[in-house]
């Protein structure tokens, strides 16, 4: 007998207004929830990430023994040995949870989704599993966001990039200079790897702002995620 199938991870979703035709996966931090993250843009805009046409999604990773917490249970979406740019990766729970997020994604893509038509992105935490799934498992998506996060120098990202020949989703990265969790030193190393090895990056730098999101990188981040899912008009 096989490994039994992960269970489905909890989503929190925030419905289109209009007609369905694209879909966002936004990804919490570490010990966060889709709930939490949800409620915390919610607190910043005064109201829920919306939009006409995107089904916006806030999925919740499942509680799993926590390294740097000292191996205390957390929702978070791999295991890290430490929270630091230069150690290796702990690469066993991050492509499990890779599979985990492919039927999240496969999901979509049943409800007749195009994976041209979905963006995945995250903030911290979030944002690097996201750049693991859309690099290295799903280089057909619209696109991939980065706030406040980082890979591992020897990322298998940059591993699988160095292979690749195929085209690859934009990255849109936010960092704030005072970040003093995930420095904003990591942020810049990573988006200049990824820029050499072939990934158009953009790298938004919010001055003082320390390791947290704020209304103007959400506003940038919404005409962004417009741009990459324009409304699609409606077939004649």
């Amino acid at each position: 007998l096989g490994m039994a199938a992960p269970a489905a991870l909890q989503r929190s979703v925030v419905s289109p207004a209009g007609r369905h035709t694209a879909s966002l996966i936004f990804l919490h931090g570490s010990g966060d929830t889709g709930q939490g993250a949800r409620a915390w843009i919610k607190q910043i805009l005064n109201q829920d990430m919306a939009f006409q046409h995107i089904k916006v999604i806030y999925p919740t990773a499942p509680a799993r023994p926590y390294t740097p917490m000292k191996g205390a249970f957390s929702n978070v979406w791999f295991d890290r040995y430490k929270i630091c740019n230069d150690c290796p990766e702990h690469i066993e729970s991050i492509d499990s949870m890779c599979q985990g997020l492919t039927d999240l994604i496969n999901d979509e893509v049943k409800n007749g989704i195009a994976k041209s038509r979905i963006l995945i992105g995250g903030f911290s935490m979030g944002g690097g599993m996201a750049m693991h799934l859309a690099f290295r498992f799903h280089q057909d998506l619209a696109g991939v966001f980065a706030l406040s996060s980082f890979l591992n120098k020897d990322s298998a990202v940059y591993q699988a990039l160095k292979r690749n020949e195929s085209a690859l989703p934009e990255l849109f990265q936010c960092h704030g200079t005072a970040d003093d969790l995930v420095l904003y030193s990591w942020g810049e190393e990573t988006n200049k790897m990824l820029k050499s090895l072939g990934v158009s990056a953009s790298l938004h730098t919010f001055p003082n702002l320390n390791h947290e999101l704020n209304r103007t990188e959400i506003e940038k981040l919404k005409s962004w995620i417009v741009k990459k899912l324009p409304v699609e008009a409606p077939k004649a």
